[in-house]
């Protein structure tokens, strides 16, 4: 089984050299690994140009980057990855084998870079939530055969809460597994930066109001 990675990126040169380092056993192995850019301004492009076997263009926003990343793709599978993650050794593995056994889709536990003891609250909880209501977050690493990611369309072109509207799409199908050891890594940053109470508070809040039906272009403003 061919795997096809795709990294949508945007001005996100200092993280995203991590996350190829870590992904170059996997191209190695055969399987592909594609950048999407979304019109970074900084030198991301000149960066990863040698680490990937295609750097492509689009317009900004993860669904529409995603999407163009899936429909020039080869793989017998996608794998959709955030820039500011660190990928274990071997979680390609643990992927690879649960497509086999005949799962169609999935995402991996995560862990959060910060060290302050609420983050290890928060990545049980996001990872707890996850598993209980099938809905999986982008920076899970969602997984999907192709025949299953075509069948439902793809990521729905809006501007915030794309992974939730896509793992929505494919749990009409089935539930998603959850692959809880190895763990992938993910940025506390936005956390750190703005306050840990505040951001909880500020994704709930959106999570609720998403529920509620209100617009993703809305959310992505008060984002």
């Amino acid at each position: 089984m061919r795997l096809s990675i795709i990294v949508p990126t945007l001005d996100e040169a200092a993280a995203i050299n991590d996350l190829l380092v870590d992904l170059k056993p996997a191209r190695t192995a055969g399987h592909e690994l594609i950048v999407v850019d979304g019109g970074s301004h900084d030198h991301t492009v000149e960066l990863v140009h040698p680490l990937v076997d295609r750097v492509l263009h689009s317009p900004p926003g993860r669904a529409i980057q995603m999407n163009t990343g899936a429909t020039a793709s080869e793989g017998d599978a996608l794998w959709f990855v955030h820039a500011d993650s660190r990928i274990p050794a071997d979680a390609i593995t643990a992927l690879i084998r649960e497509l086999r056994s005949g799962r169609y889709w999935g995402r991996f536990d995560i862990r959060l870079s910060g060290r302050a003891w609420p983050f290890r609250v928060i990545e049980r909880m996001m990872n707890l939530r996850s598993c209980l209501t099938g809905i999986a977050t982008g920076d899970q690493g969602i997984f999907v055969t192709r025949e299953l990611f075509d069948a439902v369309g793809g990521f729905p072109s809006i501007a915030l809460m794309e992974d939730i509207a896509l793992s929505r799409l494919l749990r009409r199908d089935s539930r998603p597994v959850c692959i809880r050891t190895p763990r992938l890594q993910t940025s506390s940053r936005r956390w750190e930066e703005h306050g840990i109470l505040r951001t909880v508070w500020l994704m709930w809040r959106l999570r609720l109001a998403y529920a509620l039906g209100t617009p993703a272009d809305e959310l992505a403003r008060r984002y």
